[in-house]
């Protein structure tokens, strides 16, 4: 998983009816800004301004500190990421401190300082202006703290972070400046007293003992935060991924004029959905669409389907029929599997792209029509023409426009959000109220190949809202090959030692089955024995205990 996939939704679990939540697998608690505001007004009246100030810069020092520990144990696959900068402002975002509007990370090169972020909306601001009114002083202490233990933990070394404008004071915007604690000139040191000497490796002191206790949330309280997602199926395509953006706006502007179109990709792709969304985003939306699947029907059936009959025009014709084509007349015809269009059923295809006219079974009467025709196959066409098994005047005729759709494999980035769909699909569906997705099963989702494209990734997931005791669904909801591909082999970052690969895909598994080390090692064909040894040679004995 990148940073850039992290969703709220696979962070934070709790159970609907209330009890227990966590950020992360981390205990959490719910409180409002106006409690919060008030707690820390009185503070201000009990003990000062000076020792509330320590205590709130110190606290949220702490919390950040925490977070970027449990990142680093829970999810190591962003931690490089982490270490670049990319995290930390989308966290606090995240926490509900304010909105990022633009985050610098510099190295300290220069003068500049380390990290320098512009918030908006800081909720300390916003409650300080709502209780007391604009201040003299700046006000986000917590949030503060918090981006310095965050990023000092990141760094492995202390870094101090600063407010010099506050949106509380009326400044436009909330700006935290953060720099190496030794590297901080001397007319600042007054701002940082308030850390009362808090730093990385003392906090890593305070908190070792807490760290060695992993919380366990059982199954029933770890669910995830989903409000109603706001797709559906029928808001096909996701276009996320920049290939399926650069697909969709092809399809946009092709939508527009009442050219041959030919839909191709491998099967379950979501070919259908495509054409549907071009006839919604075309000028005669008003008219019908109708498909066919050309594979499904015998050629004489095909045949009657696509351009009717008459009466008496072959034993059964009770009636006349109007056909596919006629009935589509001013709009669009969808021809699934064009590919397994017979020779004749070819030619008489030909004729109506040509001189837009048909001719019903059994009639000598010609009817003139005029219908946009789009086709979609998964087969290669150019080769079928090649080999003399489809025409090629044919061919060029329905492929005058190719869209062809990336495979789900080629499309991480949408991925998730197609799951998230089909998740919020199935529960109004099935009545369940499964409202999201383990970090853990999010990263099985998104390392899974997809052969079977979405057309699998929509069964996976009516499978697991179907299986799941929920609330949330876990790695067990998925089916076996989920866990027989929990890390694709990657030299995006160099060539790695055959022992740091097995390192790094022992300790994968052992997270991903929940750090059940006899199952681990059951699922890997090792022994027990064989797995501590390894885990106590990888120094990782102590992170699973």
């Amino acid at each position: 998983m990148k940073t850039s996939q992290l969703d709220l939704r696979e962070l934070l679990a709790f159970k609907p009816h209330g009890g227990t939540m966590s950020f992360l697998g981390q205990r959490a608690y719910l409180t409002d800004m106006v409690s919060h505001g008030m707690l820390r007004k009185e503070l201000l009246k009990t003990i000062g301004e000076e020792a509330t100030r320590t205590i709130i810069t110190r606290s949220g020092f702490i919390r950040g500190w925490l977070l970027a520990e449990q990142i680093k144990r829970k999810m190591p696959e962003v931690w490089s990421e982490a270490r670049q900068g990319k995290l930390g402002p989308m966290i606090c975002s995240m926490f509900g401190f304010g909105e990022v509007l633009t985050s610098q990370r510099t190295d300290g090169l220069s003068d500049a300082p380390l990290v320098e972020t512009y918030f908006i909306g800081s909720y300390e601001a916003d409650q300080e202006l709502r209780l007391n009114g604009q201040s003299t002083d700046v006000a986000c202490w917590e949030q503060v703290g918090f981006a310095s233990g965050y990023v000092s933990n990141v760094q492995q070394r202390t870094v101090y972070f600063i407010e010099p404008e506050c949106q509380a004071k009326g400044d436009c915007h909330c700006r935290l400046v953060g720099n190496y604690i030794d590297q901080w000139d001397d007319e600042v040191l007054p701002l940082l007293q308030y850390y009362n000497g808090i730093n990385n490796d003392n906090i890593k002191a305070e908190v070792q003992d807490i760290l060695k206790i992993e919380e366990y949330f059982p199954r029933d309280s770890n669910i995830n935060l989903s409000a109603k997602n706001n797709f559906s199926h029928s808001s096909y395509p996701i276009s996320n991924s920049h290939p399926m953006q650069k697909l969709i706006e092809m399809a946009i502007n092709v939508a527009k004029v009442p050219t041959s179109i030919l839909v191709t990709g491998e099967s379950g792709v979501g070919k259908e959905k495509l054409v549907d969304f071009i006839h919604r985003y075309s000028d005669i939306n008003n008219k019908p669409l109708l498909a066919i699947n050309c594979g499904a029907l015998t050629e004489s059936l095909l045949d009657s389907e696509l351009f009717g009959h008459v009466k008496g025009a072959f034993t059964g014709a009770e009636n006349n029929k109007m056909g596919l084509i006629e009935s589509a007349n001013g709009g669009t015809l969808f021809l699934d599997e064009v590919g397994e269009l017979s020779p004749s059923m070819q030619t008489k295809l030909l004729r109506v792209i040509q001189e837009k006219q048909i001719r019903r079974v059994g009639d000598n009467n010609i009817k003139d029509v005029d219908v946009r025709i789009i086709s979609a196959t998964n087969k290669d066409l150019e080769a079928a023409v090649e080999a003399g098994d489809f025409r090629q005047d044919l061919y060029y005729r329905l492929n005058v426009i190719e869209l062809k759709i990336p495979p789900l494999r080629n499309r991480g980035e949408d991925i998730l959000p197609l799951a998230r769909c089909f998740l919020s699909d199935f529960n109004e569906k099935l009545g369940r109220k499964i409202t999201g997705f383990n970090y853990k099963t999010a990263d099985l989702l998104l390392n899974y190949d997809w052969p079977g494209n979405i057309r699998q990734l929509a069964n996976t997931i009516e499978r697991a809202v179907v299986l799941s005791p929920g609330p949330q669904i876990m790695p067990e909801d998925l089916p076996e090959e989920f866990h027989q591909n929990i890390t694709k082999p990657s030299i995006n970052n160099g060539i790695k030692p055959l022992n740091t690969i097995e390192k790094d895909y022992i300790v994968s598994v052992l997270e991903t089955l929940n750090n059940n080390k006899a199952l681990t090692a059951k699922k890997l064909g090792m022994s027990l024995a064989t797995l501590y040894r390894k885990l106590k040679e990888y120094d990782e004995l102590q992170n699973f205990d």
